[in-house]
Order: C-alpha cells, then structure tokens, then sequence
C-alpha cells in the first residue's frame, strides 16, 4: 500500500458491500470500532435509508428502503489501521475511490443523502407517470377513465384529466382511486 495516501481528516466515505449485507457489514464495522479502540478513527457507520410509502392489498405501509444497495457509509479518519479494519470486515468488497485510493464523498453529495434519510414526509411509491391512462375506481369520476396530468408523491395524489362534456376537467384524486388500464 506504498502509495496510499492517508488523510487524518474526519470525511464520510462510501464502501462497497455484498448487496443485502448493508446491515450486517454496519454492525460489524462498529463493533470492531469498538472492540479495538478505534472511536476516534472511526465515528459513524451508516446504511443510508428512505421512508417510502408501499401499497400493499389496499393499505398503505411506510416501508424504509435503502438508498443505495450494495453501499455502507463511514465517517472515518482514513489512517492505516482504521483502512485495514474496513477494508478486512467479512463482505466487504472495497473502498469506493480512484484507483486504489479511497475518495471522500463531497459534502454537497452528504447534504442530499442527509436530505434523503431526512425526509420527514415519506414518499408514496406510485407507478404513474405524466400521460399514463387510468381508470378511475373510487370517488364521484367512479367509471371515468382519464390522463395524468400531475403526479404528487408527497401528498399520493394525482390530477387526472377527465374528458367530461366534451371538454378534458382536470380532477385530483388519491392514488388509491385510479388504476391503470
């Protein structure tokens, strides 16, 4: 490892990992922090996660997802033995950086992480898109078939166009009322 160069300061880099063992390389990699008096090597470990709003059989379920699979985030300070304590955690499959170097991740691309993780409204999942036809099951349009014209994953709405009188009405509907055709 000649040409590694080590950087003493406190930076948040990405490691790659088996995908599905997020948690597991997380867990580990704070526990041998731990066991080997690593805490001011290594600070935060973190599996980075939305909330997301799944519909399952009707009903609706905040679920968290992970943002990126297969990645681990580590608040470290690159120093030769907290490398070797990452880089030797059963799964993990290496360091994401140029060449063999570990490349911090910018704090602008934290701050959207963070903004990610933070999101104190979860997102509905729903696969609408702009122009799609659906058909409405639910409310006073019951019957009517109709084009997205907006898509609002906060709120889980959408404004469909509904041809009525020989004119398209644009009507907001919960994303439980609609299905595609």
């Amino acid at each position: 490892m000649g040409s590694q160069r080590y950087d003493e300061t406190k930076q948040w880099y990405a490691i790659h990992t088996y995908s599905g063992y997020e948690e597991k390389v997380a867990e580990s990699i704070r526990q041998r922090a731990d066991s080997l008096d690593m805490k001011d090597k290594i600070f935060q470990v973190l599996v980075p996660k939305e909330k997301m709003i799944e519909i399952k059989n009707g009903k609706r379920k905040v679920v968290e997802k992970r943002i990126f699979q297969g990645y681990v985030l580590v608040h470290m300070k690159l120093s030769e033995d907290a490398w070797y304590i990452v880089r030797n955690t059963p799964n993990v499959t290496g360091f994401v950086g140029t060449g063999i170097d570990p490349s911090p991740i910018s704090d602008d691309e934290m701050d959207k992480i963070n903004k990610r993780m933070g999101l104190k409204e979860p997102k509905h999942k729903m696969d609408y898109n702009l122009g799609d036809v659906v058909s409405i099951i639910d409310g006073p349009f019951k019957g009517f078939d109709g084009s997205v014209s907006e898509v609002d994953e906060t709120k889980g709405k959408l404004k469909v166009l509904v041809n009525m009188f020989g004119r398209e009405t644009p009507v907001e509907l919960d994303s439980l009322q609609v299905k595609s055709v």
